[in-house]
């Protein structure tokens, strides 16, 4: 199974529509998963295009910074669990610990048996200036194991140290 995973896309605040190259990530993905500050719901319904989204609200999605409350969808939610491939997947914006994972920063560590995916943002890399930056891609063997992979948007290679099996 093939899982697009994305987060702090800031449409329209960061671009007025995600760079055609998550198109091209995500092509053949079965799940897209949307980790918040999307800010319209237009993100959902473009990614929907490519497959099946869930998604949950970010700071940004909340009013913060005076932006405009995203509106209740069914896609969207606080925080969710799903399970897929034998696996709980788990969504949420914040972590606990930001100055571990901070925002719009690609990274991946494991905490146990728990693996901690950040793919970063597609239009804010690192919180610089708008710019097509990363994504990322689970892909789960049923009950077996998988791999992540980070994504450059603007090479579409793998970003070296970023990939990691299980």
């Amino acid at each position: 199974m093939k899982i697009g995973l994305i987060s702090d896309t800031h449409i329209p605040e960061a671009m007025p529509e995600l760079p055609s190259q998550v198109r091209t990530v995500f092509s053949g993905a079965d799940l897209i998963l949307h980790a918040g500050d999307l800010h319209c719901l237009a993100v959902l319904d473009w990614l929907e295009e490519i497959a099946p989204v869930l998604a949950c609200r970010g700071n940004g999605d909340d009013g913060s910074g005076g932006r405009p409350v995203v509106p209740e969808d069914p896609r969207l939610r606080d925080a969710l669990v799903t399970t897929t491939a034998g696996f709980a997947l788990g969504l949420v914006h914040d972590v606990l610990e930001p100055s571990e994972f901070p925002t719009h920063v690609e990274c991946v560590k494991r905490y146990g048996d728990v693996l901690v995916i950040n793919p970063g943002s597609p239009t804010f890399p690192h919180n610089y200036t708008a710019q097509p930056g990363t994504v990322a891609v689970l892909t789960l063997a049923e009950n077996r194991g998988g791999a992540v992979t980070i994504y450059d948007l603007k090479t579409l290679a793998p970003l070296p140290g970023l990939f990691v099996t299980f």
